[in-house]
């Protein structure tokens, strides 16, 4: 896939990004090569191959859902500066 000028302004425009116009040929020339180049994995034979999140096959050891600890209110709200009747006081942002 080839892309010109005016399609990698367009993809820099929705990526936000400013790009100045004598660097657009040389990013259009970038950007095709890397699209050739995902291009050829479509060749790839991929049958038969099940999806995997990691090469090595274990599981993670699951713990209990309990609850292990709670009911420290004041020990948590002691790490703020301020606190008012039990929540954290933060100044105002808001006008």
């Amino acid at each position: 896939m080839s892309l010109d000028k005016e399609t990698v302004k367009s993809i820099a425009n929705l990526a936000r990004i400013k790009v100045p116009d004598e660097n657009l040929e040389h990013l259009a020339g970038e950007l095709s090569s890397i699209l050739e180049w995902v291009e050829q994995l479509n060749g790839v034979d991929t049958d038969g191959v099940e999806p995997l999140a990691s090469v090595v096959d274990v599981t993670l050891p699951l713990r209990a859902d309990k609850i292990s600890d709670g009911d420290c209110r004041d020990k948590v709200l002691a790490n703020g500066p301020d606190t008012e009747d039990g929540y954290y006081a933060v100044p105002k942002v808001v006008e």
